[in-house]
């Protein structure tokens, strides 16, 4: 257990203003107001198995050392579900909320990985992490960001939630506004690493992106692929390779 958001103590002055014909006599009052304080159980992160039930390990508050009711809700970062769905692979961002008796809100959260690994021969689905290098530089800009999922569609197909292996999202922390989803991939033959791909775009920045190249090593267990973005009269080459997080 860890006790995060831990607030110092506000002191509120209220001033109480009594006016008269003859005289102007004003009263001071101060109080103190404790924010919540939230002790968090269990981490921050977690990946959980497609399928199978999730217990929330819990948040609780409290006031001045007095518990108090906290509430709770999901939702679905890359497929926009209103709630968690563990038979659906997703990131689930948890808001666990709480009010003090004077009215002043706290908030802590946590990220739930719904994923299901694949073995990277008859499939490629599953939670990595991403090595990202951009116009062909020596090196890659961003190594290990996490995370980055690949689910299968009920066609059969798979997409993937940030084809530029998390670039502007995570390394430069732009945000989930700046991921490039839509990212369809159908594999006709993944031993023969024979693939077709959907175009997308990076939402905000708008533009295409064009995939080609992608190559599976089940046993190091990683994908590696180009994706060439073209935005106005500017191309940008994204040299991207997943791998594949046990957990």
């Amino acid at each position: 257990m860890k006790t995060i958001n831990k607030y110092v103590a506000l002191c509120t002055m209220l001033v109480a203003v009594v006016l008269s014909s003859c005289n102007d006599d004003r009263e001071s009052i101060s109080r103190v107001t404790y924010y919540p304080d939230f002790d968090f159980m269990g981490a921050s992160e977690i990946i959980h198995q497609l399928g199978t039930p999730f217990t929330d390990p819990g948040v609780t508050a409290s006031e001045a050392g007095a518990d108090i009711a906290v509430s709770s809700s999901a939702s679905g970062v890359y497929r926009f579900g209103s709630s968690l769905d563990v038979d659906v692979s997703d990131m689930y961002h948890i808001t666990y909320n709480a009010t003090n008796k004077d009215g002043f809100e706290g908030a802590v959260s946590r990220d739930v990985y719904v994923v299901n690994n694949g073995d990277l021969v008859n499939s490629i689905e599953g939670i990595y992490t991403a090595t990202v290098v951009r116009n062909g530089v020596s090196s890659p800009q961003y190594e290990n960001l996490g995370y980055i999922i690949i689910w299968k569609n009920s066609d059969g197909t798979y997409e993937v939630s940030d084809a530029i292996g998390g670039y502007y999202d995570k390394g430069r922390g732009y945000g989930n506004n700046y991921i490039a989803p839509g990212l369809v991939i159908t594999a006709n033959d993944i031993s023969a690493n024979d693939f077709t791909y959907s175009d997308h775009a990076v939402r905000t920045f708008g533009g295409d992106i064009v995939t080609s190249g992608m190559t599976v090593d089940a046993g190091a267990k990683t994908i590696n692929y180009l994706d060439s973005w073209t935005i106005g009269s500017t191309v940008y080459d994204f040299d991207v390779t997943l791998t594949q997080v046990d957990f």
